[in-house]
């Protein structure tokens, strides 16, 4: 197992927002999440990454347990984690916000991490605008620049929170071909999405979350099809929920 969050408890107060979660990943696994607004998704994921300490609950990555450690830390072990809202480093070149990830965040040397921008640039289609200022790029190419900030820093498990959120159908699925690419890779990934149809491209297996439980686990369409999966998305369409 790469990845093992156990009994994982998250409170703000006496607000819950995650109630004994199990959750794993094995290597080379792609997981995808999926839940309505407000299920806990986001909050896992940030437990995961190291953004947020569980009220309780144990996290182990490689067989290490990194419950305590901070998200600079457990980016040093590979745990590496997109956001649903791009955050680039202003007044800064895409080059440059790629070697920061490499150097600051992946360890790497400066030869190293010239390696890893160049091979994270033509991954994620950015060669043309790799001397561009990154707060000049549009939404698009800002996604890309943060999944290609992840990848500059070498991750043995990428956690993407909602990378396809605001795009439209065809540039969701450029950045699909990308991720496609890591998985031939033999990455492993966790993927919290909205636009279920672009996750089920990509994902071995599917996680459902409501109320900050998981409500189901397995073959993606099954999960899809499952009843208490299609009441937590109000009765509507599941394969096309936002």
């Amino acid at each position: 197992m790469l990845l093992a969050a156990r009994e994982i408890h998250k409170r703000f107060g006496a607000l819950v927002v995650l109630e004994c979660v199990d959750f794993s990943v094995a290597v080379e696994e792609a997981v995808g999440i999926v839940g309505p607004n407000g299920a806990g998704k986001t909050t896992l994921l940030s437990i995961l990454s190291g953004a947020q300490p569980p009220s309780s609950g144990v996290v182990v990555y490689r067989e290490r347990d990194v419950t305590m450690l901070d998200s600079a830390a457990r980016c040093r072990l590979g745990i590496i984690r997109t956001h649903q809202i791009p955050r680039p480093f202003s007044g800064m070149t895409v080059f440059e916000n790629i070697f920061v990830a490499a150097t600051s965040g992946g360890g790497f040397d400066r030869a190293e991490a010239y390696d890893r921008v160049v091979d994270a640039l033509a991954l994620c289609g950015m060669n043309g605008v790799a001397n561009r200022r990154a707060e000049t790029l549009g939404l698009l190419d800002r996604k890309r620049l943060e999944l290609a900030r992840a990848l500059g820093a070498n991750p043995g498990l990428l956690l993407l929170d909602e990378i396809g959120g605001g795009l439209t159908d065809g540039e969701a699925s450029e950045l699909v071909a990308a991720i496609q690419e890591l998985r031939r890779r033999k990455m492993a990934v966790v993927w919290i999405e909205h636009i279920v149809h672009i996750l089920l491209q990509v994902v071995e297996r599917l996680v459902c979350m409501d109320s900050g439980r998981i409500i189901a686990n397995g073959d993606p369409r099954a999960v899809m099809a499952d009843p208490a999966v299609v009441e937590a998305y109000l009765g509507g369409d599941v394969h096309g929920a936002a």
